[in-house]
């Protein structure tokens, strides 16, 4: 597809034979029509293919001349192996052109998924077998395993508050590193509810992805736009009229409606399986119609987003903003599913009531008044209640109706918020939600309240007629997540993992920092004043001046040092930029074709990231070019020796800068990184202790305990003497350790993601020039960049972070 389609204006020619293949068996079909899905085509005018070459060659990046644009409107391809030519020169129009429309002949299928009654379903157990059910648990096991840090631009991420609770409505990034403007992104759908009522389903996943947004500063729901991700079991009886009906409710009516543009999107028509079985009888499962709604929006301002979190103010009052007006539908829920139901009454929503929502919570953030925010979907008023009591640690009592349906009112899926406000606060947000009609759904529906317990009361009754631990029902939540890891995963870390919820006690993440921070101490350039660089985390390429002085206008020259697959380099250069240095981005074969030399350099930073396709031991690939090759062995010792240079390794570069230990003097029995403990990829934000030590890096920084990114594979420190982690910490060459939320060492996982003896995660050389450490400081060097910090640094532009950068720009100058 990609070839023809590249070249649809103007016709092109292709050479089968010069597409990269290591597989030389496969026929002229399989070559032609493979998915290989790391591949990409482009059009490189003729007269730039050599410079286009250069930075392919400059970055490790294999490319390959596969073909030319013809003009004459038709697709070749020759195959000189056979010396025939595949496609002989078809006119694209006949591949590409607009097809005949299609015309289908479909019914509609009848609606209905039986009656639903309460009378045989335990609140108590409903809530258990809810909180366990797939779409309402807790996702940990995939969410730890990728990297939500990488760029540095990264404002919220799934996980919320310092107990890392993966409870986030919404994504955020920044765009860029100076200002706190960004964009959000969030995502709904409500696939079962389809079953019953394909146009409600989607009507309820654009307001799911809607809702999931408007605690962020977005401003008119116009800003919003929305991707549509359509699939279907099309031919299947009943689901192509279904397809028609909801596409035109959704395309035609609710997104006009609400004022929101779904100007890109996707199907997959062809959702089902067919198979026989080994009697021969065929059998064909089906997908339900399905539409996923992805959300996005720019935001004046990231740090404006309202989290789930229940705070910890003093009186608060919970309020929940009703769209279904109180008619608790329970057709399609998570509730209903669990018990082997479905139900014929299914939700639905009003596109005014959501414009009316999205305004009203808008203006209520502006004037600072939503504490917590959580939109009401899967699981419903119970489990959204429950994670924001999770997110928080602080026990909650809901007070519904005198006389309500607990099971109906508690677990019907339709739209709408829970609001955290303050007691004095609540007639304000009534008035706002009334001056947008929507009055009559904003209910008190109770407050948080001291202790580790969630009760459900009816009317004013004091006796509970729900009361369970929230330890119980985190463990319970979270229960999906640590059998799939346990399975997946070493059985002990995630044991570990899930008994940590029950210490009830436990701080979750906590700082101490023992020294000034928030402010550069060097002097900022003015906004656009950024000397060589362009801005913070661009850097200048390549070639540079042989002999450059070593500092120029008070900035020390940094190489910000990659190598094939490292992803790691933006952020690491502006982290350095903020602190008053000059970074400048080196590749290694800058170093090897002599582009560039370390002798120009006052400092060194080897970045993390997947180089080399992250294969496990992607550093010590890295660390071989260097030790076996004889003019970057000598570049590197030379650099190492002189005595005013500085080195830093992050992640794959401290993997890489630790195997080049007999190269650094003083680096004598630094560890090798080895595969976590758990088997996986982890990423967290951590706590680290910063030691006192012999780093000129961490100079200053001594006793800090500080939040910190971990993004990585292979962070396990693995000595070759067991006598070696003692001879370290007594020679002040340990600069950090991971630790738990009361401080000690940590020995546990998840507080120590890798498994290191006695949280080991940075060390130093003898004389403190080179450092090399697994966390991510570089990622969050602004306040901004970190999804949790404690509340006193939401004044401050810059994290304590950055003083370890600024120690660097200090040594070098």
């Amino acid at each position: 597809n990609a070839c023809p389609e590249l070249v649809e204006g103007g016709g092109g020619g292709f050479d089968l034979r010069a597409i990269p293949n290591d597989e030389p068996g496969m026929s002229p079909m399989e070559l032609w029509s493979n998915e290989a899905q790391e591949r990409y085509v482009l059009v490189v005018g003729a007269g730039r293919l050599e410079r286009f070459r250069e930075i392919a060659g400059r970055e490790r990046c294999p490319i390959a001349v596969i073909g030319r644009v013809t003009g004459d409107g038709r697709l070749t391809l020759e195959d000189p192996l056979f010396g025939n030519r595949p496609v002989d020169g078809l006119p694209l129009e006949a591949l590409l052109g607009k097809p005949p429309r299609m015309v289908r002949d479909v019914s509609r299928r009848p609606g209905g998924g039986g009656g639903f009654a309460f009378d045989d379903i335990d609140l108590a157990e409903a809530a258990g077998r809810v909180l366990r059910f797939p779409a309402v648990a807790a996702k940990s096991f995939l969410i730890s395993i990728a990297d939500r840090t990488v760029g540095g631009c990264i404002a919220r991420d799934q996980m919320v508050g310092r107990w890392q609770v993966p409870v986030s409505d919404c994504a955020a990034t920044l765009t860029g590193f100076r200002g706190h403007t960004g964009a959000v992104m969030a995502m709904g759908e409500r696939t079962p509810v389809a079953v019953v009522d394909g146009p409600a389903a989607a009507r309820l996943a654009v307001a799911e992805a809607v809702t999931n947004l408007a605690a962020a500063p977005v401003g008119a729901i116009e800003k919003v736009k929305l991707s549509a991700n359509w699939m279907c079991a099309c031919g299947e009886e009943g689901e192509d009229a279904a397809l028609f009906d909801t596409v035109r409710a959704v395309g035609l009516e609710f997104g006009p409606a609400l004022g929101v543009s779904i100007p890109v999107g996707k199907d997959s028509l062809s959702m089902r399986a067919v198979w026989r079985d080994s009697g021969g009888e065929e059998h064909t499962v089906a997908a339900p119609l399905s539409l996923v709604v992805s959300a996005f929006a720019p935001v004046t301002d990231v740090r404006g987003i309202v989290t789930p979190e229940l705070k910890p103010d003093a009186e608060t009052r919970l309020l929940l903003v009703d769209l279904g007006r109180g008619r608790d539908r329970l057709g399609g829920s998570c509730l209903a599913q669990v018990h082997g139901r479905l139900g014929e009454e299914v939700p639905d929503v009003e596109p005014a009531d959501v414009r009316g929502l999205f305004a009203a919570l808008q203006a209520l953030l502006a004037e600072g008044l939503l504490l917590a925010c959580h939109d009401r979907s899967d699981g419903g008023l119970f489990a959204c209640a429950a994670e924001m009591a999770f997110a928080g640690r602080r026990g909650v009592r809901l007070r519904l109706a005198e006389g309500a349906e607990p099971l109906a009112a508690l677990f019907s899926e339709e739209i709408g918020v829970l609001l955290q406000v303050r007691a004095g606060d609540v007639e304000r947000v009534r008035e706002e939600f009334a001056a947008h009609g929507l009055g009559e759904c904003v209910r008190d529906i109770g407050s948080p309240v001291e202790g580790d317990a969630f009760e459900v009361c009816l009317g004013d009754a004091e006796t509970p007629v729900y009361r369970e631990d929230l330890g119980a029902l985190e463990q319970a939540w979270t229960e999906l997540s640590y059998r799939m890891a346990d399975q997946r995963d070493d059985p002990d870390c995630a044991r570990e993992e899930h008994e940590a919820i029950a210490d009830r006690a436990d701080p979750g993440l906590t700082c101490r920092v023992p020294f000034e921070s928030g402010a550069p101490r060097h002097a900022r350039e003015k906004p656009g004043s950024t000397g060589d660089t362009g801005g913070p985390g661009r850097t200048r390429g390549v070639p540079f001046e042989s002999g450059a002085p070593a500092v120029v206008d008070g900035r020390p020259p940094v190489a910000i040092l990659r190598e094939q697959g490292v992803n790691g380099q933006v952020e690491m250069a502006a982290a350095f930029d903020a602190a008053g240095c000059r970074s400048l981005d080196v590749t290694m074969t800058d170093l090897l074709s002599g582009r560039a030399d370390l002798a120009d350099f006052a400092g060194l930073a080897a970045c993390g990231g997947f180089s080399y396709g992250d294969v496990l031991g992607a550093g010590a690939g890295w660390a071989r070019t260097i030790l076996f090759h004889d003019g970057l062995r000598r570049m590197f010792e030379a650099f190492f020796a002189r005595g005013e240079t500085f080195a830093l390794g992050v992640c794959n570069g401290c993997q890489m800068l630790s195997l080049l230990s007999e190269l650094i003097p003083g680096a004598e029995g630094w560890p090798r990184f080895t595969h976590n403990r758990s088997g996986q990829f982890e990423a967290r934000l951590s706590s680290v202790e910063i030691l006192p030590s012999t780093s000129v890096l961490l100079r200053g920084m001594e006793g800090a305990r500080l939040p910190v990114p971990v993004a990585h594979g292979e962070g396990r420190a693995e000595f070759d003497d067991p006598a070696d982690p003692e001879r370290l910490a007594s020679g002040s060459r340990v600069s950090a350790r991971f630790v738990d939320g009361r401080g000690a060492a940590a020995s546990a996982y998840p507080a120590n993601p890798n498994g290191s003896p006695e949280g080991v995660t940075a060390l130093s050389s003898a004389d403190g020039r080179v450092t090399i450490m697994m966390p991510h400081p570089e990622r969050v060097f602004r306040v901004v960049q970190l999804s949790w910090r404690p509340p006193e640094w939401e004044d401050r532009e810059f994290s304590p972070w950055l003083r370890m950068f600024e120690n660097a720009k200090e040594f070098a100058t």
